[in-house]
């Protein structure tokens, strides 16, 4: 099934308050189930300077923006398990589109959880591009959450 008797939920993060939610449920869920949590946080350059993917980083660029990437999954998994050495929560930083990845960590996942919208969504919008992209192309259930 997956990492834990209950399997692996793989949870995607990007720092924003939807995604502190949707780790948040999935904590919750994966305790009831007896599953695993796996927090997943995704950057591509030079998305973080702006624009579409443009293949890999320069090193120094790559080491910066990983240890930003890393301090942005860190914050938000403490938000959530104020203790993660001891709550056995897994993180990962994968390179890559966010939809992408997501979607490609689906095949090892029982389920899948993102927040409804990131970063990058528009006020009003009631679903993200990459939570879309990840209902539609996910190997796996799909959960999407909604800060209210």
């Amino acid at each position: 099934m997956g990492e834990g008797d209950g399997g692996l939920v793989v949870v995607g993060v990007d720092g924003s308050e939807e995604s502190v939610a949707a780790l948040r449920w999935a904590a919750g869920y994966a305790t009831a189930a007896g599953a695993t949590v796996r927090a997943l946080i995704v950057w591509h350059f030079p998305d973080v300077a702006g624009g579409a993917p443009a293949g890999h980083a320069p090193a120094p660029i790559r080491h910066e923006s990983e240890q930003h990437i890393r301090d942005t999954l860190d914050q938000a998994v403490r938000q959530v398990y104020p203790d993660p050495d001891t709550a056995g929560v897994q993180t990962r930083i994968a390179y890559g589109h966010p939809a992408q990845e997501l979607v490609e960590a689906s095949k090892e996942a029982s389920l899948l959880v993102v927040g409804s919208r990131g970063h990058g969504a528009f006020t009003g919008m009631l679903l993200g591009s990459v939570s879309m992209h990840c209902v539609t192309g996910a190997f796996c259930p799909v959960t999407v959450v909604r800060q209210t």
